[in-house]
């Protein structure tokens, strides 16, 4: 019998395929790319900031109402900070050390909320000194701490949306049901403090369109509900991130989740400040990742290649996240695909001296020796921000290709990190 059901799926999957081969293959042939992998060899990440800037006129043409606020911690470089600065974005921090980032590049305050639920008191003195006014709160503990913040502050509560599709479930770690919620705004009105609405986070690569409309249509509810019995006002919804992005398998749009969420939202564009803090969506695809094989090996369970990042560095998304980027041969990106039967199934391990630093395994790839070059695109989300210097090995550099960073200066992940080149 033919399974006629998973055509369009394999169809589907063949052409984000060919689409990413496309990207990786126009990447990799021009002068700026070619350049900076003489210069530093590999690994090395190729970031393109023009690409950033494209995904935020798209979020914002798929919801026009919605103001966005992009999650530094994605990817924490200048070069974005930058690119986003350019096109109006707002900016989503979690730490002191992003704030930092964007001050030092002397983004207004206004444009800065912070989201983590639980924080230090010393975060929230240094962000109220910088003029952050928005913050998130999700316990008494939290709230307490707000007790002497000037009057203008808006504090949003996070709300609790279990996602069990979403690949990193965050209201297991963060987040209140309505009753909790409630409590907070009553001891938040005893205290004097200013709930401004409510937050909610439906969890990291959700491809599940429907789990953030229903999110969103409860909160609305409880919104109302609220209202009503306690006699207050909100004024803020913050709709959090989680818009999906298409790695080795195709996944819901940006157009497809706003399409299910306009007609709720819509509405209630004129009454509520309605913000959003895509961060993955935003970056993911701005960033391509370039090894080489250091090793070839024939173990019991078949070929073996050995590259010069693995999942300690830029390959990070693969262990904490469980993403799985595609990987292409340089030689399939400049001769085109070649006959599948001289391709072999391969595991693709990492370079550190751990049994457990596999990036990928039954990978079909054509007979490859060593320095031979791979790709990996759209690395642009959790890969250098959550890699490590295990066994003393270097962070991955980032190349900023074109037009990336305005100042034409060499900048850095972190005030410490001098891993950053620019190429134009």
């Amino acid at each position: 019998m033919i399974d006629t059901e998973t055509r369009p799926e394999r169809r589907a999957a063949r052409t984000l395929i060919e689409r990413r081969r496309a990207e990786a293959s126009a990447l990799l042939a021009t002068d700026a790319a070619r350049a900076a992998l003489a210069l530093h060899g590999t690994p090395l990440l190729l970031l393109d900031p023009e690409r950033v800037r494209r995904q935020y006129r798209r979020l914002r043409d798929a919801l026009p109402f919605v103001r966005f606020h992009y999650a530094v911690k994605a990817l924490a470089h200048d070069a974005v900070i930058g690119a986003l600065d350019d096109v109006g974005s707002g900016f989503d921090i979690a730490t002191g050390e992003e704030l930092d980032l964007l001050t030092r590049r002397g983004i207004a305050a206004a444009r800065i909320i912070h989201t983590h639920p639980v924080k230090k008191p010393s975060e929230i003195v240094a962000a109220l000194a910088a003029g952050v006014r928005t913050f998130v709160v999700d316990n008494e503990v939290e709230l307490a701490k707000f007790s002497d913040a000037p009057a203008d502050v808006s504090l949003l509560v996070r709300l609790a949306y279990r996602s069990p599709h979403a690949k990193s479930d965050l209201s297991s770690k963060f987040g209140v049901g309505p009753f909790e919620a409630a409590r907070l705004v009553e001891q938040a009105k005893r205290r004097g403090l200013r709930i401004a609405g409510f937050s909610f986070h439906v969890g990291s690569q959700l491809d599940d369109p429907a789990r953030f409309a229903d999110a969103v249509s409860e909160t609305l509810a409880l919104m109302d509900d609220l209202e009503r019995r306690l006699r207050v006002r909100f004024d803020t919804l913050d709709i959090g991130g989680g818009f999906p992005v298409a790695y080795d398998t195709p996944s819901a749009t940006v157009e497809e989740v706003a399409t299910r969420l306009r007609p709720i939202l819509e509405p209630h564009a004129g009454r509520l400040d309605i913000i959003a803090e895509p961060g993955r969506v935003m970056v993911a695809e701005a960033m391509t990742l370039v090894t080489s094989v250091v090793g070839v090996a024939e173990r019991g369970d078949g070929r073996w290649y050995y590259l010069d990042d693995g999942v300690y560095g830029s390959y990070s998304n693969v262990v904490a996240e469980d993403v799985h980027p595609l990987v292409f041969a340089e030689e399939e990106l400049r001769d085109g695909p070649s006959n599948a039967a001289s391709h072999r199934w391969a595991t693709l391990g990492g370079p550190t001296c751990d049994s457990s630093d596999v990036i990928a395994r039954e990978v079909l790839l054509p007979e490859l020796a060593v320095g031979d070059l791979l790709v990996s695109p759209a690395m642009g989300a959790y890969t250098a921000v959550t890699a490590t210097r295990f066994n003393g090995r270097a962070l991955t550099p980032i190349a900023v290709m074109g037009r990336g960073l305005t100042t034409g200066e060499v900048t850095a992940v972190a005030a410490s990190d001098r891993r950053t080149v620019s190429i134009v």
